[in-house]
């Protein structure tokens, strides 16, 4: 094939891609046949015997029968919980209550549109990667309000806005394990880490700083990576996708704002920031409240972090009401409580969706078959023998297979973690550098399955542009990315590894290897 013909190879691809998938049920069907799948496999898996050990109970796998008569009577006796306990669900609902305020009540619109102004378009897309790989920090902040607020922005500025939303998913979770702030992320998979390794090493600690330095690195590196992929293969791929916005939707133009806009815009955004400045301060000194119980502010154990949700609400719905009222878009309370009522009415489909991903969710995790699938894996990788570098390699490609099918990053981690750092301390591999080979795996498939919990949020988002936005018409835009972060970021780890350069803070004792 010609060098010429290969950018018109991959579009067909990808356009077969999206075919294929589109032609899939809806994606609340597909849940519904997940987990009814689910249920038959563990009827049959609980008639085997396995030999595999559970880490953490240091037990046999058993898979679960979610078929008998036990099961299927806590399934319906605990439906309703399983779904309003679905964190996703009032993770979005809560912040969107408050973003819809802001967004109605013309604030947004305003802040864009002031944005746009001194914001060049040229590093328009480096921009957008760069605030959703850092909304890390405040947990799944980046999914409610970066990602929709990305379509806007590109909307605004004449750009594709599914665009915009494909560089802020694959900054938010294609890129989830880089960032240049530490989070709440990095003492979870650090506890772990450091339980695998005094199976070697009885005593030893690791910093959860430790791979700070590469994490930092990584973010520069996805943000070329996914500044390069959507503007040179996914927006002009897009251009022959008509955009589709209803006329209930308030998106931001090109004109100027007027004089009464302006200075209401500057009066919230005052409000806002003097909220900020009081979250600060309450936060900042030793003995505050918001933090854990050591002192700390990015545990998640911190009242601070667990309330980031609540603030988000707070941080829009205040400013966001202010502006309204004095600019004269809020006449009364209702006019407040009917933007509220509009951003729930936009989030009808996705709360259809999340009660049929919170069974398939919950089923999942209820029959032992993803624990089962990534201790598995992880015996035969174990079992080959690989050179060390040809191990970081499958650790990054079975991480990414198994985040298919098991999202949250602590549980795969806490099954993984204590097979692969001993197993590769003893090849004189730090521990370090197995758990930067778990956050590369476990961040770049996040773009590509229908099975992480905030992938059918932002079907609904790319569906407020184009209406007929399937699961097919995701996937096949985000694969570029997918492809490119697992290739593209394994190199840079083992390249980073053979320089020799510190991957983050370490304890005070030396690493083998």
């Amino acid at each position: 094939m010609s060098v010429e013909s290969s950018p018109s190879f991959l579009m067909r691809s990808l356009n077969a891609i999206e075919r294929v998938g589109n032609k899939l049920p809806d994606p609340a069907m597909i849940f519904l046949i997940a987990m009814l799948t689910v249920w038959v496999l563990s009827y049959v898996f609980s008639l085997m015997t396995f030999d595999a050990i559970d880490p953490r109970t240091g037990e046999a796998i058993v898979i679960n029968n979610l078929l008998s008569g036990d099961s299927l009577a806590g399934f319906l006796s605990g439906m309703v919980k399983t779904f309003t306990g679905f964190a996703p669900l009032g993770v979005v609902l809560v912040a969107m209550l408050g973003v819809g305020v802001a967004e109605h009540s013309g604030f947004i619109n305003a802040g864009l549109k002031l944005m746009l102004k001194v914001t060049p378009q040229a590093l328009l897309t480096p921009s957008i990667i760069l605030i959703a790989i850092v909304s890390h920090t405040a947990t799944d902040a980046g999914y409610v309000l970066v990602i929709p607020l990305a379509g806007i922005i590109f909307y605004a500025m004449g750009r594709h806005p599914i665009a915009g939303i494909a560089a802020a998913f694959a900054g938010v979770s294609g890129g989830f394990g880089a960032n240049f702030i530490p989070s709440g992320i990095d003492p979870l998979l650090q506890s772990f880490t450091q339980t695998g390794a005094q199976i070697i090493q009885p005593g030893m600690e690791i910093n959860p700083l430790n791979n700070w330095f590469f994490t930092s690195a990584s973010s520069l590196f996805i943000i070329l990576l996914g500044w390069y992929i959507t503007d040179k293969i996914i927006e002009p791929r897009l251009q022959s996708t008509k955009v589709e916005t209803s006329d209930d939707d308030e998106l931001p133009t090109f004109d100027d704002l007027t004089s009464k806009d302006r200075k209401s815009f500057f009066i919230a955004s005052g409000v806002m920031i003097l909220g900020l400045v009081l979250l600060f301060l309450a936060a900042s000194y030793e003995d505050s409240p918001l933090r854990s119980p050591d002192g700390a502010l990015t545990n998640f154990s911190a009242p601070l972090m667990q309330s980031i949700v609540p603030l988000i609400f707070l941080l829009f719905i205040i400013p966001g009401a202010v502006f309204g009222y004095i600019s004269g878009n809020f006449k009364t309370s209702k006019d407040l409580v009917d933007a509220m009522s509009k951003s729930m009415n936009s989030m009808a489909y996705y709360i259809v969706m999340a009660f049929f991903c919170a069974l398939f969710v919950s089923a999942f995790n209820q029959s032992n078959i993803g624990a089962l699938m990534a201790i598995e894996g992880a015996e035969v990788l174990k079992a080959a023998q690989l050179p060390a570098w040809l191990t970081i390699v499958g650790i990054v490609l079975l991480t990414g297979l198994v985040n298919l099918f098991v999202g949250s990053s602590s549980a795969k981690w806490g099954l993984l973690a204590p097979i692969f750092v001993p197993m590769l301390m003893q090849l004189g591999i730090s521990p370090d550098l197995t758990q930067a080979a778990y956050r590369v795996g476990d961040s770049t498939s996040n773009i590509i399955t229908p099975l992480m919990p905030y992938f059918p949020l932002v079907v609904v988002y790319c569906q407020r542009y184009v209406k007929s936005t399937g699961i097919g018409t995701l996937i096949s835009i985000m694969l570029p990315y997918s492809i490119a972060l697992m290739v593209g970021w394994t190199i840079f780890l083992l390249v980073y590894w053979m320089l020799g350069i510190p991957l983050g803070l370490q304890a005070s004792y030396t690493y083998p290897g």
